[in-house]
């Protein structure tokens, strides 16, 4: 499911990369988050602006909750995005409880 959210965000005219992840929620069990480079001189992204983006695109449970906007995505050496490290900053950033079912083993 990130997959189909990242494609269509990328159609964003201000997006130059997006990954999409899942962050531990405590009534829902995960909610969808958006890492979103965007392009220079891009007006500021809010979670407010990519949520009107996807409105009646795509489906309700898709639209990301929160958006993060970076410079770039945490990598490995051999230049892969490491979701895992963007999950731990994620809870940290949000003050999130990590929540054990979904921690790396």
């Amino acid at each position: 499911m990130p997959r189909e959210i990242e494609e269509y965000l990328y159609t964003h005219p201000d997006i130059a990369d997006v990954q999409v992840i899942g962050v531990p929620d405590a009534k829902y069990g995960e909610e969808l988050m958006a890492w979103i480079v965007p392009r220079p001189g891009a007006e500021p992204l809010t979670a407010e602006r990519v949520r009107e983006f996807c409105a009646g695109r795509l489906a309700h449970y898709k639209i990301p909750r929160y958006v993060h906007v970076v410079d770039g995505f945490p990598m490995t050496v051999t230049g892969k995005i490491r979701k895992v490290e963007m999950r731990e900053r994620a809870v940290d950033l949000l003050g999130l409880p990590r929540d054990p079912a979904h921690s790396p083993r």
